[in-house]
Protein backbone atom coordinates (compact mmCIF):
# COMPACT_ATOMS: atom_id res chain seq x y z
CA UNK A 1 0.00 0.00 0.00
CA UNK A 2 1.70 3.55 -1.09
CA UNK A 3 2.37 5.83 1.75
CA UNK A 4 1.12 8.97 2.14
CA UNK A 5 3.70 11.66 2.65
CA UNK A 6 1.38 14.03 4.36
CA UNK A 7 1.43 11.71 7.22
CA UNK A 8 5.43 10.86 7.44
CA UNK A 9 6.50 14.46 6.52
CA UNK A 10 5.59 16.28 9.94
CA UNK A 11 6.43 12.71 11.90
CA UNK A 12 10.13 13.21 10.70
CA UNK A 13 10.06 17.04 10.94
CA UNK A 14 9.35 16.76 14.82
CA UNK A 15 12.46 14.63 15.47
CA UNK A 16 14.54 16.75 13.38
CA UNK A 17 13.59 20.34 15.71
CA UNK A 18 13.06 21.23 18.99
CA UNK A 19 10.29 23.83 19.79
CA UNK A 20 12.47 27.11 21.04
CA UNK A 21 9.74 27.03 24.31
CA UNK A 22 10.61 23.87 25.38
CA UNK A 23 14.73 24.67 25.25
CA UNK A 24 15.80 25.50 29.00
CA UNK A 25 16.08 29.82 30.15
CA UNK A 26 20.23 29.30 30.30
CA UNK A 27 20.69 28.29 26.38
CA UNK A 28 19.07 32.27 26.09
CA UNK A 29 21.67 33.94 28.26
CA UNK A 30 23.98 36.27 25.43
CA UNK A 31 26.58 34.47 24.88
CA UNK A 32 25.52 30.55 24.86
CA UNK A 33 22.57 31.94 22.43
CA UNK A 34 25.65 33.29 20.26
CA UNK A 35 27.29 30.13 20.72
CA UNK A 36 24.64 27.71 19.59
CA UNK A 37 23.62 30.04 16.32
CA UNK A 38 27.51 30.63 15.29
CA UNK A 39 28.89 28.07 12.74
CA UNK A 40 31.84 28.18 10.53
CA UNK A 41 34.75 30.97 10.67
CA UNK A 42 32.12 32.23 13.50
CA UNK A 43 32.18 29.86 16.16
CA UNK A 44 36.34 29.57 16.12
CA UNK A 45 36.34 33.58 16.55
CA UNK A 46 33.49 32.93 19.73
CA UNK A 47 35.25 29.88 21.03
CA UNK A 48 38.75 31.16 20.55
CA UNK A 49 37.37 34.27 21.95
CA UNK A 50 36.04 32.70 25.16
CA UNK A 51 39.04 30.78 25.92
CA UNK A 52 41.89 33.51 25.77
CA UNK A 53 38.70 35.21 28.14
CA UNK A 54 38.89 32.00 30.32
CA UNK A 55 42.48 31.88 30.59
CA UNK A 56 42.46 35.14 31.85
CA UNK A 57 39.88 34.89 34.77
CA UNK A 58 40.86 31.78 36.20
CA UNK A 59 44.74 33.14 35.51
CA UNK A 60 43.53 36.22 37.86
CA UNK A 61 40.98 33.81 40.61
CA UNK A 62 44.18 31.08 40.87
CA UNK A 63 47.13 33.85 40.81
CA UNK A 64 48.28 33.35 44.28
CA UNK A 65 49.17 29.31 43.62
CA UNK A 66 50.23 30.08 40.47
CA UNK A 67 52.60 33.05 40.58
CA UNK A 68 55.53 31.60 42.50
CA UNK A 69 56.64 35.23 44.33
CA UNK A 70 54.23 38.13 45.21
CA UNK A 71 53.71 41.11 42.74
CA UNK A 72 56.32 43.37 44.67
CA UNK A 73 58.79 40.71 46.00
CA UNK A 74 62.23 41.15 45.39
CA UNK A 75 63.90 38.32 47.24
CA UNK A 76 63.55 35.26 48.83
CA UNK A 77 65.28 32.93 51.14
CA UNK A 78 68.37 32.77 48.77
CA UNK A 79 69.21 36.05 48.75
CA UNK A 80 68.11 39.11 46.40
CA UNK A 81 66.54 38.33 43.09
CA UNK A 82 68.91 40.54 40.99
CA UNK A 83 67.71 43.20 37.97
CA UNK A 84 67.07 42.39 34.48
CA UNK A 85 68.31 38.80 35.14
CA UNK A 86 67.97 36.47 31.98
CA UNK A 87 65.34 33.37 31.79
CA UNK A 88 66.77 30.71 34.41
CA UNK A 89 64.72 27.76 36.89
CA UNK A 90 64.45 30.20 39.62
CA UNK A 91 62.80 32.68 37.15
CA UNK A 92 61.64 31.14 34.48
CA UNK A 93 60.80 34.81 31.92
CA UNK A 94 63.67 36.64 33.94
CA UNK A 95 63.42 39.41 36.00
CA UNK A 96 62.35 43.29 35.52
CA UNK A 97 65.36 46.44 36.25
CA UNK A 98 63.78 46.74 39.59
CA UNK A 99 64.47 43.06 40.52
CA UNK A 100 61.04 41.91 40.05
CA UNK A 101 60.05 38.53 38.74
CA UNK A 102 58.65 39.04 34.84
CA UNK A 103 56.33 35.76 35.57
CA UNK A 104 55.16 36.73 38.35
CA UNK A 105 54.06 40.20 37.59
CA UNK A 106 52.39 38.81 34.24
CA UNK A 107 50.19 36.80 36.75
CA UNK A 108 48.89 39.28 39.54
CA UNK A 109 48.65 41.95 36.70
CA UNK A 110 45.89 39.63 34.95
CA UNK A 111 44.42 40.06 38.61
CA UNK A 112 44.59 43.96 38.31
CA UNK A 113 43.35 44.36 35.11
CA UNK A 114 39.90 41.62 35.91
CA UNK A 115 39.41 44.06 38.91
CA UNK A 116 39.45 47.17 36.74
CA UNK A 117 37.29 45.56 33.91
CA UNK A 118 34.55 44.06 36.64
CA UNK A 119 34.95 47.62 38.29
CA UNK A 120 34.98 50.29 35.71
CA UNK A 121 32.82 48.63 33.18
CA UNK A 122 30.25 47.05 35.56
CA UNK A 123 29.88 50.85 37.41
CA UNK A 124 29.54 52.75 33.74
CA UNK A 125 26.82 50.10 32.58
CA UNK A 126 24.07 50.68 35.48
CA UNK A 127 25.20 54.55 35.73
CA UNK A 128 24.68 54.61 32.16
CA UNK A 129 21.71 52.83 31.57
CA UNK A 130 19.83 54.47 34.36
CA UNK A 131 20.51 57.51 33.02
CA UNK A 132 19.84 56.94 29.52
CA UNK A 133 15.96 55.12 30.51
CA UNK A 134 15.03 58.02 32.70
CA UNK A 135 16.44 60.70 30.18
CA UNK A 136 14.97 59.12 27.21
CA UNK A 137 11.35 58.43 29.21
CA UNK A 138 11.06 61.85 30.90
CA UNK A 139 12.46 64.05 28.18
CA UNK A 140 11.97 67.84 28.37
CA UNK A 141 14.94 70.07 30.29
CA UNK A 142 16.00 67.30 31.82
CA UNK A 143 16.74 65.12 28.91
CA UNK A 144 18.72 67.95 27.18
CA UNK A 145 20.66 68.56 30.23
CA UNK A 146 22.20 64.91 30.50
CA UNK A 147 22.60 64.90 26.57
CA UNK A 148 24.80 68.14 26.19
CA UNK A 149 26.81 66.71 29.06
CA UNK A 150 27.17 63.34 27.64
CA UNK A 151 27.81 64.81 24.42
CA UNK A 152 30.58 67.23 26.55
CA UNK A 153 32.18 64.08 27.82
CA UNK A 154 32.41 62.32 25.05
CA UNK A 155 34.00 64.90 23.40
CA UNK A 156 36.82 64.74 25.07
CA UNK A 157 39.48 62.60 23.95
CA UNK A 158 39.01 59.13 26.08
CA UNK A 159 42.98 58.80 27.33
CA UNK A 160 43.10 62.54 28.07
CA UNK A 161 39.84 62.35 30.23
CA UNK A 162 41.32 59.02 31.96
CA UNK A 163 44.38 60.94 33.14
CA UNK A 164 42.44 64.40 34.24
CA UNK A 165 40.13 62.07 36.05
CA UNK A 166 43.35 60.10 38.13
CA UNK A 167 45.04 62.95 38.85
CA UNK A 168 41.53 64.71 40.44
CA UNK A 169 40.81 61.55 42.54
CA UNK A 170 44.17 60.43 43.27
CA UNK A 171 45.86 63.64 43.35
CA UNK A 172 48.94 62.12 41.58
CA UNK A 173 49.55 59.67 44.26
CA UNK A 174 49.47 56.15 43.22
CA UNK A 175 49.07 53.44 46.07
CA UNK A 176 46.01 51.34 46.38
CA UNK A 177 43.03 53.63 46.29
CA UNK A 178 44.80 55.95 44.31
CA UNK A 179 45.84 53.80 41.73
CA UNK A 180 43.42 50.52 41.10
CA UNK A 181 40.23 52.78 42.13
CA UNK A 182 41.32 55.70 40.41
CA UNK A 183 42.08 53.76 36.75
CA UNK A 184 39.13 52.15 37.43
CA UNK A 185 36.99 54.81 37.98
CA UNK A 186 38.17 57.48 35.57
CA UNK A 187 37.10 54.66 33.00
CA UNK A 188 33.91 54.57 34.30
CA UNK A 189 33.42 57.95 33.58
CA UNK A 190 34.64 57.67 30.02
CA UNK A 191 31.95 54.59 29.24
CA UNK A 192 29.04 56.18 30.94
CA UNK A 193 28.28 58.61 27.52
CA UNK A 194 28.12 55.54 25.41
CA UNK A 195 25.95 53.04 27.45
CA UNK A 196 23.87 56.41 27.56
CA UNK A 197 23.98 57.53 23.83
CA UNK A 198 22.47 53.98 23.02
CA UNK A 199 19.91 52.84 26.06
CA UNK A 200 18.33 56.67 25.32
CA UNK A 201 17.97 56.51 21.86
CA UNK A 202 16.16 52.83 22.63
CA UNK A 203 14.30 54.56 25.32
CA UNK A 204 12.99 57.52 22.93
CA UNK A 205 11.96 55.01 19.95
CA UNK A 206 10.14 52.35 22.54
CA UNK A 207 8.50 55.53 24.14
CA UNK A 208 5.97 56.10 20.98
CA UNK A 209 5.22 51.88 20.72
CA UNK A 210 1.67 50.88 20.96
CA UNK A 211 2.63 48.77 24.13
CA UNK A 212 4.20 51.79 25.81
CA UNK A 213 0.86 53.55 25.06
CA UNK A 214 -1.39 51.02 26.38
CA UNK A 215 0.50 50.71 29.64
CA UNK A 216 0.18 54.35 30.06
CA UNK A 217 -3.46 54.43 29.17
CA UNK A 218 -4.58 51.73 31.83
CA UNK A 219 -2.35 54.13 34.76
CA UNK A 220 0.42 51.97 35.05
CA UNK A 221 3.31 53.75 37.18
CA UNK A 222 6.62 55.50 35.14
CA UNK A 223 8.65 53.38 36.97
CA UNK A 224 7.08 49.98 36.25
CA UNK A 225 7.03 50.94 32.66
CA UNK A 226 10.21 51.31 32.68
CA UNK A 227 11.52 48.40 34.43
CA UNK A 228 9.19 46.21 32.75
CA UNK A 229 8.47 47.13 29.27
CA UNK A 230 11.36 49.04 28.26
CA UNK A 231 14.23 48.32 29.85
CA UNK A 232 14.49 44.40 28.27
CA UNK A 233 13.71 45.68 24.77
CA UNK A 234 16.68 49.17 25.18
CA UNK A 235 19.57 47.26 26.51
CA UNK A 236 19.48 44.27 23.77
CA UNK A 237 22.80 45.50 22.79
CA UNK A 238 24.44 45.74 26.22
CA UNK A 239 26.27 42.45 26.17
CA UNK A 240 28.13 43.87 22.64
CA UNK A 241 29.15 47.15 23.67
CA UNK A 242 30.18 45.66 26.97
CA UNK A 243 32.56 43.25 25.31
CA UNK A 244 34.05 45.85 23.06
CA UNK A 245 34.32 48.29 26.63
CA UNK A 246 36.23 46.06 28.49
CA UNK A 247 39.09 45.52 25.47
CA UNK A 248 39.50 49.53 25.48
CA UNK A 249 39.49 49.25 29.38
CA UNK A 250 42.53 47.02 28.90
CA UNK A 251 44.22 49.31 26.77
CA UNK A 252 43.21 52.67 28.69
CA UNK A 253 44.85 50.76 31.70
CA UNK A 254 47.64 50.14 29.99
CA UNK A 255 48.22 53.80 28.35
CA UNK A 256 47.32 55.21 31.92
CA UNK A 257 50.77 52.92 33.51
CA UNK A 258 52.56 53.35 30.35
CA UNK A 259 52.34 57.56 31.14
CA UNK A 260 53.16 56.85 34.86
CA UNK A 261 49.85 57.77 35.92
CA UNK A 262 48.41 54.05 36.70
CA UNK A 263 50.22 51.72 39.47
CA UNK A 264 52.97 51.95 41.56
CA UNK A 265 54.26 48.22 41.72
CA UNK A 266 54.43 48.71 45.84
CA UNK A 267 50.44 48.73 45.33
CA UNK A 268 49.93 46.34 42.48
CA UNK A 269 51.18 44.60 39.19
CA UNK A 270 50.17 46.51 36.13
CA UNK A 271 51.40 45.62 32.61
CA UNK A 272 51.38 48.97 31.42
CA UNK A 273 54.01 50.04 34.36
CA UNK A 274 55.93 47.26 33.52
CA UNK A 275 56.50 48.17 29.79
CA UNK A 276 56.85 51.76 30.76
CA UNK A 277 60.09 50.60 32.95
CA UNK A 278 61.50 48.04 30.01
CA UNK A 279 61.52 50.90 27.54
CA UNK A 280 65.63 50.66 28.10
CA UNK A 281 66.22 47.76 28.20
CA UNK A 282 64.65 46.92 24.77
CA UNK A 283 67.51 48.84 22.77
CA UNK A 284 69.93 47.24 25.15
CA UNK A 285 68.74 43.97 23.92
CA UNK A 286 66.66 42.44 26.83
CA UNK A 287 63.95 41.24 25.78
CA UNK A 288 62.14 39.53 28.20
CA UNK A 289 61.41 42.88 30.18
CA UNK A 290 58.92 43.65 27.71
CA UNK A 291 57.86 40.89 25.34
CA UNK A 292 55.80 38.94 28.29
CA UNK A 293 53.77 41.99 29.40
CA UNK A 294 53.01 43.20 26.02
CA UNK A 295 51.68 39.62 24.93
CA UNK A 296 49.70 39.50 27.79
CA UNK A 297 48.12 42.95 27.04
CA UNK A 298 47.80 41.53 22.98
CA UNK A 299 46.61 38.32 23.83
CA UNK A 300 43.94 40.19 26.42
CA UNK A 301 42.41 42.51 23.99
CA UNK A 302 42.11 40.67 21.24
CA UNK A 303 40.14 37.55 22.91
CA UNK A 304 37.68 39.86 24.59
CA UNK A 305 37.58 41.81 20.58
CA UNK A 306 37.24 38.34 18.81
CA UNK A 307 33.93 37.88 21.43
CA UNK A 308 32.79 40.86 21.06
CA UNK A 309 32.48 40.99 17.03
CA UNK A 310 31.74 37.79 16.68
CA UNK A 311 29.03 38.49 19.03
CA UNK A 312 28.35 41.69 16.51
CA UNK A 313 28.47 39.51 13.73
CA UNK A 314 25.75 37.24 14.84
CA UNK A 315 23.44 40.18 15.86
CA UNK A 316 23.05 40.64 11.91
CA UNK A 317 19.68 39.91 11.46
CA UNK A 318 20.80 38.55 7.70
CA UNK A 319 23.28 36.07 8.98
CA UNK A 320 20.61 34.85 11.40
CA UNK A 321 18.04 34.49 8.53
CA UNK A 322 20.84 32.78 6.05
CA UNK A 323 21.60 30.54 8.63
CA UNK A 324 17.31 29.46 9.39
CA UNK A 325 16.98 28.72 5.88
CA UNK A 326 19.93 27.52 5.38
CA UNK A 327 18.94 24.95 8.51
CA UNK A 328 15.54 24.97 6.97
CA UNK A 329 16.55 23.76 3.12
CA UNK A 330 18.29 20.77 5.28
CA UNK A 331 15.66 19.64 7.27
CA UNK A 332 13.59 19.98 3.82
CA UNK A 333 15.58 17.76 2.01
CA UNK A 334 15.95 15.00 4.87
CA UNK A 335 12.33 15.12 4.85
CA UNK A 336 12.01 14.55 1.01
CA UNK A 337 14.77 11.63 1.18
CA UNK A 338 13.09 9.89 4.16
CA UNK A 339 9.81 9.97 2.97
CA UNK A 340 11.16 9.14 -0.99
CA UNK A 341 12.75 6.03 0.03
CA UNK A 342 10.11 4.75 2.17
CA UNK A 343 7.92 5.09 -0.89
CA UNK A 344 10.30 3.82 -3.13
CA UNK A 345 8.79 -0.03 -3.21
CA UNK A 346 5.56 1.24 -3.15
CA UNK A 347 5.61 2.86 -6.49
CA UNK A 348 7.51 0.16 -7.82
CA UNK A 349 5.37 -2.12 -6.59
CA UNK A 350 2.65 0.22 -8.45
CA UNK A 351 4.10 0.87 -11.06
CA UNK A 352 4.54 -3.53 -11.71
CA UNK A 353 1.08 -3.65 -11.42
CA UNK A 354 0.41 -1.18 -14.14
CA UNK A 355 2.62 -2.47 -16.89
CA UNK A 356 1.17 -6.09 -16.45
CA UNK A 357 -2.41 -5.03 -16.27
CA UNK A 358 -1.42 -3.07 -19.48
CA UNK A 359 -0.44 -6.16 -20.89
CA UNK A 360 -3.13 -8.37 -19.54
CA UNK A 361 -5.78 -5.35 -21.49
CA UNK A 362 -2.94 -5.95 -25.08
CA UNK A 363 -3.50 -9.23 -25.19
CA UNK A 364 -7.39 -9.04 -24.64
CA UNK A 365 -7.90 -6.73 -27.43
CA UNK A 366 -5.59 -8.26 -29.77
CA UNK A 367 -8.62 -10.65 -31.50
CA UNK A 368 -10.78 -7.94 -31.49
CA UNK A 369 -8.34 -5.79 -33.48
CA UNK A 370 -7.33 -8.80 -36.10
CA UNK A 371 -11.43 -9.25 -36.37
CA UNK A 372 -12.17 -5.99 -37.13
CA UNK A 373 -9.34 -5.97 -39.41
CA UNK A 374 -11.00 -8.70 -41.70
CA UNK A 375 -14.14 -7.05 -41.54
CA UNK A 376 -12.93 -3.71 -42.99
CA UNK A 377 -10.98 -6.01 -45.83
Amino acid sequence: MRNDPTTDAPAVATTTSIPASSRPRWQSLPVISHLRQSVGLQRGMLVSGLVICAVLLLTAIFAPLIAPYGSAQLSDESGSFGAQQPPSAAHIWGTTVGGFDVFSRVVWGARTAVFVIIVAVVLSLFLGVALGLVSGYIGGWFDRILVVIADAIYAFPSLLLAIVMTIVISGGQSNVFGGVMAAAISITVVFIPQYFRVVRAETVRLKAEPFVESAQVIGESDFRIITRHIYKNATRNIPLIFTLNSSEAILTLAALGFLGFGIEPTSAAEWGYDLNKALSDVTSGIWWTAIFPGLAIVLTVLGITLVGESMNDLNDPRLRVRKRARGRKAAAAAVASEVAAADAPARSADSFADSSAEGTAGAADAPSSTSRKGETR
